[in-house]
């Protein structure tokens, strides 16, 4: 009988490292347009609202549809090919973003790179799942999560400093070209792993989100992350507008305190929260969720008080326990995500629940703060206004993240003597 033998595996750390440059640039070229705001409104003299629809809808609409065929494809076939496909996709319409003639060009560049992260998320969540044990989840989750911060620093920071020496269009063709370096050394180096159990059938996804949708712990982690998301994301899409607007600060300086302020506390939150959660679910990954839950909490309240900070100093005081409690959170609901999914559905579970995530988050965030800000008069109170609305969702994420945690550890045994079930039908 002949033996097949398993093609040697690249190191889980290159893996993981591979993946965060990749994810850096994913999040880079997201920001870049909230680092740009100022200019990008005056050469095509649109509103706060249309600049929150480019921030917002343009991208996250596509971005949160699409996923899920991609997904399917990742629990079936090469999840790190369909995530370089992914990024070469984005970075492309990045660099068409740089050459776009009016707002409408500049928005459907927009949808182009929406397209394409939407090939990343839930497949590299699933791979990183293949390449690390569960123990091992929160520390390789923290590092993935540091790609949001490294990326705002690129977006908010770099982009104004690109335009501030060239012009808007330069940083978008520059950041856009920069990611296909690093898809190259990740499509040559990292292996796909064999999936677990390639011989279960998989359900239609009718099935898999009917079943998803009937665990507790699932729908509230999906549901509660997603107001968390909805609350973070347009804070950090227009909290550079607000530092620019309401303490007279050029795009650039704005750009720079708001992502020094809190960007350094937010690495150390969540690589501090990474080794926590990894020490807490020994024993009961609930825990990790619960804390999640009071660290959105207390990062959403920390947020409010920055945007009606009267200084900036006062604001980069406000930032510290915001972005040390607002950069973790997240951690947790990633790990225990994995954990309570099934390896066979893991990138399509996982790209449902980015779903509800990006739609809450992405979608609606930024451009109900950006049509709110535009009410109020689209200055530095207009967007104060829109930000005190759309904030304090959080709280409330936090508390159905609380409710998650109470029914994890039952629900991961459910879903799990399910597939066993489906299996030997």
């Amino acid at each position: 009988m002949e033996t097949v033998t398993q093609p040697r595996l690249t190191n889980k750390w290159i893996v993981l490292l591979l993946l965060l440059g990749i994810s850096v640039f994913n999040y880079g070229d997201r920001y870049l347009l909230a680092g740009l705001v100022e200019p990008i409104k005056a050469e095509f003299d649109v509103s706060d609202g249309f600049m929150g629809l480019l921030l917002g809808p343009a991208f996250a609409v596509f971005y949160s549809i699409l996923a899920i065929p991609f997904a399917l494809y990742a629990d079936r076939h090469s999840r790190i090919n369909i995530i370089c496909a992914g990024c070469v996709i984005w970075s492309f319409f990045t660099v068409v973003g740089g050459f776009a003639d009016s707002q409408y060009t500049l928005a459907a560049a927009r949808v182009g790179v929406g397209v394409g992260e939407a090939a990343f998320q839930a497949p590299a969540f699933s791979l990183i799942a293949s390449y690390f044990r569960s123990e091992q989840r929160g520390k390789a989750f923290a590092v993935m999560a540091l790609s949001v911060y490294i990326g705002q620093i690129l977006g908010y920071s770099g982009g104004p400093a690109i335009a501030a020496q060239s012009d808007w269009r330069m940083a978008f063709i520059v950041m856009g070209s920069a990611g296909f370096i690093v898809v190259a050394l990740a499509w040559l180096i990292v292996k796909e792993p064999p999936h677990e159990n390639v011989s279960v059938e998989h359900p239609p996804l009718i099935d898999t989100f009917r079943r998803l949708m009937r665990v507790a712990s699932y729908r509230y982690m999906a549901f509660g992350m997603g107001l968390g998301v909805m609350s973070g994301i347009a804070f950090g899409f227009w909290g550079p507008t607000l530092f620019s607007r309401a303490y007279e600060l050029s795009q650039t300086d704005a750009g720079s305190a708001f992502g020094t302020a809190f960007t350094i506390p937010a690495f150390l939150g969540v690589l501090g929260f990474g080794a926590l959660v990894d020490y807490l679910t020994k024993n009961d990954y609930g825990r990790a969720l619960a804390l999640s839950a009071a660290a959105l909490l207390l990062a959403t309240l920390s947020i409010m008080g920055a945007i009606w900070a009267s200084s900036v100093d006062n604001a980069v005081l406000w930032a510290i326990p915001a972005g040390l409690l607002g950069g973790g959170w997240s951690v947790g609901l990633y790990a225990s995500l994995q954990y309570v999914l099934p390896d066979k559905m893991r990138a399509t579970g996982t790209a449902i629940a980015m779903l509800i995530v990006n739609f809450l988050g992405f979608v609606l965030g930024p451009w109900i703060a950006g049509g709110i800000s535009d009410y109020f008069g689209a200055d530095a109170m207009g967007i104060r206004q829109g930000l005190t609305i759309v904030v304090p969702v959080g709280i409330v994420g936090a508390v159905l993240i609380w409710f998650g945690a109470k029914s994890l550890e039952q629900d991961r045994e459910n879903l799990a003597d399910q597939k066993n079930a489906h299996a030997t039908d």
